[in-house]
């Protein structure tokens, strides 16, 4: 069966790719290399033997959207990972996370729409839940007003996917909110390489420690936790990379209850800044150079996932441990670097 995979050079995307060709599927990569490099499919085939099939082309391009549906038409689904993702420069560039997040979004869906019968994954993000009532987090939580542009186009992007569905009785979807992806593939062949400053907390800690990066700043020790920073719910990207493998099946097999579902991906444990850096330690031995700053605007104080839907309904469940997934970015770090 053949799968396309947009963005699956990426982070996430190259990990579900992996896991995917574990998996007998035949896969097919767009990507535009905007966050990405295609030495990634070097590692891809270094793990399964296997180099998948890559297009480079940009996704805002309709015509050549519709050239690629026209000729693969043998496409039992589509992993739909292409996407803008720094809260911080959708803050600064709003035009350009609206217009690459949801105008690709939607002429994937157009050509969709035109099969007989399509299978459609789509990356989402706890961010769609802002700072949530309740705890653990459900997914029928409310979804708040977004706190950036960046979780807007999440939060439009799944209504686009359920209003289309709606209309469309032979698309199946189902959107997968993941909470916070870290780690690396454990043979080091593949991981988190962002370009430029991370965004995010585990690759700042490691390039940190590496000497990439001076110090590590984390932002508030004031919060309402047990040791006042924020909490997340870190899940290793393999595990993420698998529940994209059930999900996909699940669709495969018809066994969806409708034809838009929707599922939280976590570990249901939520970790402290303080405790992923002490995990970090733990594992690497090294001392990390960090220092306390002020808040950051807009962050949640905690998020962490209630997985009963993923764990009983998908049937998926989280495998890794914390001190697991520090320990594979760590391995992936040093390599990087060598």
């Amino acid at each position: 069966m053949k799968i396309l995979v947009t963005g699956g050079l990426g982070f996430i995307g190259s990990h579900t790719v992996v896991e995917l060709q574990n998996e007998g599927f035949e896969v097919v990569i767009i990507d535009n290399l905007s966050n990405s490099s295609e030495d990634v499919l070097d590692g891809i085939e270094a793990i399964t033997g296997i180099r998948p099939i890559f297009e480079k082309f940009d996704l805002r391009d309709k015509s050549d959207v519709q050239d690629f549906f026209k000729r693969h038409g043998d496409l039992e689904g589509v992993i739909h990972f292409a996407a803008s993702k720094a809260v911080g420069e959708s803050v600064d560039k709003p035009l350009l996370y609206y217009e690459n997040n949801l105008g690709v979004l939607v002429y994937m869906l157009q050509e969709l729409t035109k099969m007989d019968k399509a299978n459609f994954i789509f990356s989402s993000s706890c961010t769609v839940y802002g700072q949530a009532d309740e705890l653990p987090i459900t997914e029928d939580a409310p979804v708040k007003p977004a706190e950036s542009p960046y979780g807007n186009t999440k939060q439009i992007g799944e209504e686009i996917i359920r209003d289309t569905c709606k209309i469309s009785p032979q698309l199946a979807a189902i959107a997968l909110r993941y909470f916070n992806p870290i780690g690396a593939h454990p043979s080091v062949e593949i991981g988190e390489l962002p370009l430029g400053v991370p965004q995010n907390l585990v690759p700042f800690i490691t390039q940190t420690a590496v000497g990439l990066r001076e110090q590590l700043s984390v932002f508030g020790d004031d919060y309402p936790t047990e040791d006042g920073t924020c909490i997340r719910d870190y899940i290793h990207v393999v595990d993420v990379a698998k529940a994209h493998v059930v999900a996909l099946q699940r669709l495969l097999n018809q066994k969806n209850e409708g034809n838009y579902e929707v599922f939280n991906l976590g570990t249901g444990t939520g970790s402290s800044v303080l405790e992923v850096i002490h995990s970090f330690e733990r594992v690497s031995g090294e001392k990390l150079n960090y220092r306390i700053v002020d808040r950051r605007p807009g962050d949640v104080i905690k998020a962490y996932a209630d997985t009963t839907n993923a764990n009983e309904v998908l049937g998926w469940k989280a495998g890794s441990t914390l001190d697991d997934s520090m320990k594979s970015a760590w391995d992936w770090e040093r390599k990087v670097r060598g």
